[in-house]
């Protein structure tokens, strides 16, 4: 949940602190989906887990979700792995400017949607040239 909602500070009536908000909340499931990627260079990937694993309990309360986030303007952990893998680094990059404190300096959905896109066609380069699985888990369904 993005700083300004668990501060009761959005704006309901402008429709762009919405979308700020939601910039945030990408970010959460960026670093969700990096976590299961794999490294060039190690082969490995995260286990998964719920953004603030490190912080919180597993069910926590609204004011312990407050506290890390709004008060100790905490964000989740990027592993150092992340910053040695081009992609991934990528990725770090992208999700920690949409986990900016003020909402108006958060990325916005277009240059992550073009970071995206550029990083997806480096990807599918790469791909073909190394024929490797990027993520650690086959899909379950084929579309």
């Amino acid at each position: 949940m993005a700083p300004e909602v668990l501060d009761n500070a959005l704006d309901c009536r402008n429709f762009a602190a919405f979308k700020m908000a939601d910039m945030y909340s990408f970010g959460l499931v960026l670093w969700e989906i990096t976590r299961r990627c794999i490294s060039d260079e190690t082969g490995l990937s995260e286990e998964h887990q719920v953004p603030y694993f490190e912080m919180l309990p597993v069910d926590p309360s609204f004011e312990e979700v407050k506290e890390v986030v709004l008060t100790e303007n905490r964000r989740p952990l990027v592993p150092s792995r992340w910053y040695k893998d081009k992609p991934l680094q990528t990725m770090a990059k992208l999700m920690t400017g949409c986990w900016v404190s003020h909402p108006a300096a958060r990325l916005k959905a277009l240059r992550v949607q073009k970071t995206l896109n550029k990083l997806k066609k480096a990807m599918e380069f790469t791909d073909k040239q190394h024929k490797l699985p990027r993520f650690s888990a086959k899909p379950r369904y084929s579309v």
